[in-house]
């Protein structure tokens, strides 16, 4: 089993957030896959089902970016699921919007979600799917606002239309940690 930490911040105000792609990507795979998000016992949206034949559970954690650990960790331990087989889906300035990567292990690059999980799990070694938002354009501009910031709607069209190769790196890197 392979648990899916789609990271983002809850409420309305953050939906659109360049913070929130973790959750936005999140709920695209668990609509693809018909798993239903409901409640938990994790402080997180959860909901466990199978991926291609592979079982996961996909949760998006509802405690704040800052605090994504504690469920994280919630889950982990409630499934007895090693950090490997952990895969932790969250934005990326560091690469331009629309490209994503994959990362095995590593710190946390300033990222407060990553930081979190890797306190948290006690560890550095999970796998990453970084989806890169971009820097902000404008030096006046600090990270912390830019990424609470909304994508404008072509951003929004455009993450729809690269939410499937996501899903399909997210399946080669369950498919390689079966």
């Amino acid at each position: 089993m392979f648990i899916i930490a789609c990271l983002g911040n809850p409420g309305r105000k953050y939906v659109k957030n360049r913070h929130n792609i973790g959750f936005l990507l999140g709920e695209y795979a668990a609509d693809l896959f018909g798993i239903r998000l409901g409640s938990s016992s994790f402080n997180a949206l959860s909901g466990k089902g199978l991926l291609r034949e592979r079982e996961a559970l996909i949760m998006l954690p509802l405690t704040y970016m800052n605090e994504s650990g504690r469920p994280v960790r919630a889950a982990i331990d409630f499934y007895r699921v090693p950090a490997e087989r952990l895969l932790v889906i969250h934005d990326e300035i560091e690469l331009p919007f629309g490209e994503f990567r994959t990362k095995f292990g590593g710190g946390h690059k300033g990222h407060n979600g990553i930081r979190s999980i890797i306190q948290e799990v006690g560890t550095p070694d999970f796998h990453r799917i970084r989806f890169g938002v971009g820097r902000p354009g404008n030096p006046d501009v600090g990270v912390a606002d830019y990424v609470l910031s909304n994508f404008t709607g072509e951003e929004l069209a455009q993450i729809r239309e690269f939410a499937p190769s996501v899903v399909e790196m997210m399946m080669s890197i369950m498919d390689a940690g079966a």
